[in-house]
């Protein structure tokens, strides 16, 4: 089988074709035919490593696991002798999590992984880019607690979690601001925003409305620049805090009572199943941005690594 192996950390040269024999599923694994897998934030930063803390987790010296992504869609095509929930011929997808392995042909994963069966009314593509943007959107929305006519301010809101947060603020309820460049303003407002703005109003002097929750999608403003616009009493949200970031929010927290949420999401089966449910009946839209084949991996690392992607990027890998 073909796979992308980063055998070393650096710059996405580092990501190569390789010829692998095809694994064997163990008595509680599922081996999925992986027609799509996604390159997302996460992938490129561990590709680097980015913040270089990583290595302490992902491997000192070099990617312990060598084959990376998450995201896997396609169909079952061998199970381990005690698998009970899924079986040969079913399409499914979901997250392989930090097993990681999905930038190959075929991947073996445990059964109770957060992988579940894929609807024929959503196409291997949308299966391979919701898992990582929508189940992180997710997990932040509901560690807020948000609730009906609340107001939540989208910050990177043409990212991947950003336009899954969107639509899903607008499932519980919210009234959505967005804030992204000028030329995404259509996707944002066809997804649910209330009212848009660009980075450069976010960040004015006469931006004085205050929100209940200000959800940081990209890492790329202060916390302080987010804490201005923040209500009393309410929610700051830093998907993509780094280590700096978390640790001057865990201070702010402890000494000002400030609520604010980051780290890492719990990616759960049941939150799967809803965004697979929302998805089914047209309740959600997965954006994907653009497409590229296996062997142009290191390309579209690049392209996401530059920050500007809208939604998700998409690997094809069988057809």
């Amino acid at each position: 089988m073909k796979v992308i192996t980063c055998r070393n950390y650096g710059a996405s040269e580092e990501l190569q074709l390789e010829d692998w024999e095809i694994p064997t599923p163990k008595e509680n694994e599922i081996r999925i035919k992986n027609y799509k897998t996604s390159v997302n934030s996460g992938d490129w930063r561990i590709r680097k490593p980015d913040p270089e803390i990583a290595r302490l987790y992902f491997g000192l010296t070099k990617p312990r696991q060598p084959v990376l992504g998450i995201s896997v869609s396609g169909v079952v095509d061998a199970v381990g002798k005690n698998v009970t929930k899924f079986k040969v011929g079913d399409r499914v997808f979901g997250s392989s999590g930090m097993k990681m392995g999905a930038y190959a042909e075929f991947v073996c994963i445990p059964e109770s992984a957060v992988i579940t069966i894929l609807p024929k009314e959503i196409s291997f593509s949308e299966g391979a880019a919701l898992p990582f943007g929508s189940l992180t959107a997710l997990d932040f929305i509901q560690k807020c607690k948000i609730k009906e006519n609340q107001t939540i301010i989208i910050y990177g809101a043409s990212s991947s979690v950003g336009t899954s947060a969107i639509q899903l603020a607008n499932y519980f309820g919210a009234n959505v601001t967005a804030v992204c460049s000028k030329g995404n303003f259509k996707l944002v407002e066809s997804l649910g925003a209330k009212s848009v703005m660009d980075y450069e109003e976010f960040h004015s002097e006469s931006h004085k409305k205050n929100y209940d929750i200000v959800f940081e999608c990209v890492g790329k403003s202060t916390i302080k620049s987010n804490l201005k616009v923040l209500a009393k009493g309410g929610v700051l949200v830093l998907v993509a805090a780094l280590f700096k970031e978390m640790f001057q929010a865990g201070l702010l927290s402890l000494t000002k009572g400030i609520k604010i949420k980051f780290g890492p999401i719990a990616e759960t089966i049941e939150n799967l199943e809803l965004l697979t449910k929302l998805t089914k009946e047209g309740k959600f839209k997965v954006v994907i941005d653009r497409s590229y084949p296996l062997e142009k991996m290191a390309e579209a690392h690049n392209y996401v690594e530059a920050g500007h992607k809208k939604g998700n990027v998409v690997i094809d890998i069988l057809d």
